[in-house]
């Protein structure tokens, strides 16, 4: 039988070449529709939603406890482990394949387990135990201490060796199309005297990626490279909302905090660790070199392409503001999951890790207006003569990530989420 990730699998359901979904790909999300509210597990294939829950009750995907794809959440199918996550994919790959009657010619099966995408309403794909949000490219920590501290003292002597991260709010990540209310906080411009309590002026996305932890780790225990790799289930798109005022006066001596609490925004589809395999790529060169504990045996980065687009209320469609790509990443996904774990911290099935904004060397590549408009100096420029310095009411932001293979691409879908006034 053919590898799930072989370029000349084809479904007996038509997938155009620019689709996210090929057979190749097979994400697993949380849906329900009309006729069946309840939600449960499904995956994305061309412009359909597979009912996994459909294929369990007939007896056509045996994962262990019957109702595992009933569930509101992936989190009890994760928990399964790395060798059931493999067979359950293979098993799907096999039943959608073009040559296989199974599915194909099972016109009852196929009406009931093939939903429709514009029938199917996504929910959060993961019940999101702990999150956590890394600052890991070079190039996004180089530009804000430029901004900040000055080019002579850009990077914190502590940043090139470790990934530095963050406790976020688990509380308040959400689901694409999740409308977000700008938040209110403490402000203290710099000419002010005193801090005053009102809106944010200054508000931000950060093009991330989220590592959603499938496996957990007892406390008190430290990660090789191959088990940090082992429990990572797979990737989410992530927009990481920044409250940049708020922030700025927050930050000393603790980090973020209310200025970062208030949203947190993922794609609906989980592309599995697995079907991203084929674009894995080696990091930029780590020097000085990272302690033992942090060096790592093979590539951990991965080639994704990924952009964000910014539509205003009066724009038809969202404009390009941002082109970089995750191969840039300092810090691997791996690397950030061995250090959480380092000092024993313990990690369960649900975690979810920010990757940090995604910034690439050139300057079309900065993934937050915070870089692209140069903190205010340098207004980003949009359709009928708009400017943007950060984003404003009723702004939408899009976001999209790819892996381009040979005739198709492994895509995530987008996360969008749209302000509304506090």
């Amino acid at each position: 039988m053919s590898h799930p990730n072989d370029p000349s699998l084809r479904s007996f359901i038509p997938v155009d070449p620019a689709s996210d979904f090929p057979i190749q790909n097979l994400p697993y999300g949380v849906f329900s529709t009309a006729a069946l509210p309840a939600p449960r597990v499904g995956v994305a294939i061309g412009d359909h939603v597979l009912d996994l829950w459909e294929l369990e009750q007939d007896c056509r995907l045996d994962v262990g406890p019957l109702g595992v794809f009933s569930a509101s959440s992936l989190n009890p199918f994760m928990t399964l482990g790395p060798k059931v996550w493999a067979r359950a994919r293979e098993r799907i790959s096999e039943l959608l394949r073009y040559d296989n009657p199974e599915l194909r010619d099972n016109e009852g099966l196929r009406r009931c387990a093939l939903v429709p995408m514009a029938d199917a309403k996504l929910q959060m794909p993961i019940a999101v135990a702990g999150y956590t949000d890394f600052y890991a490219s070079k190039e996004h920590a180089t530009n804000v201490g430029i901004m900040f501290r000055g080019k002579d003292n850009a990077l914190q002597p502590n940043w090139l060796h470790m990934p530095i991260g963050y406790n976020g709010r688990a509380s308040t990540v959400v689901v694409s199309g999740t409308k977000v209310r700008r938040p209110r906080g403490q402000l203290k411009p710099p000419t002010a005297e005193h801090p005053s309590f009102g809106a944010c002026k200054r508000l931000d996305f950060e093009l991330e990626m989220g590592t959603v932890v499938g496996q957990a780790s007892s406390m008190g225990e430290m990660l090789s490279e191959a088990q940090a790799e082992e429990m990572i289930f797979g990737f989410v798109l992530l927009n990481d909302w920044s409250a940049r005022d708020i922030q700025q006066w927050e930050y000393v001596p603790l980090g973020p905090f209310q200025g970062k609490a208030f949203a947190t925004s993922i794609s609906p589809w989980v592309v599995t660790r697995a079907a991203l395999e084929p674009f894995r790529r080696h990091g930029p060169e780590q020097i000085p070199q990272p302690l033992p504990y942090l060096q790592q045996a093979q590539p951990n980065n991965y080639d994704l392409e990924l952009e964000v687009g910014l539509r205003a209320a009066t724009m038809n469609k969202p404009q390009r503001i941002c082109h970089t790509n995750f191969k840039y990443m300092y810090w691997s996904a791996v690397q950030q999951l061995v250090h959480h774990a380092s000092s024993g911290c313990a990690m369960n099935v649900g975690d979810l890790l920010g990757s940090g904004t995604i910034s690439g060397p050139e300057k079309d590549q900065r993934g937050s207006l915070l870089e692209i408009s140069w903190n205010g100096t340098e207004p980003a420029e949009l359709a009928d003569g708009m400017t943007r310095t950060f984003l404003e009411d009723r702004d939408s932001l899009v976001m999209r990530g790819w892996c381009q293979g040979e005739g198709y691409r492994v895509g995530f879908g987008e996360v969008e989420g749209t302000i509304v006034p506090a």
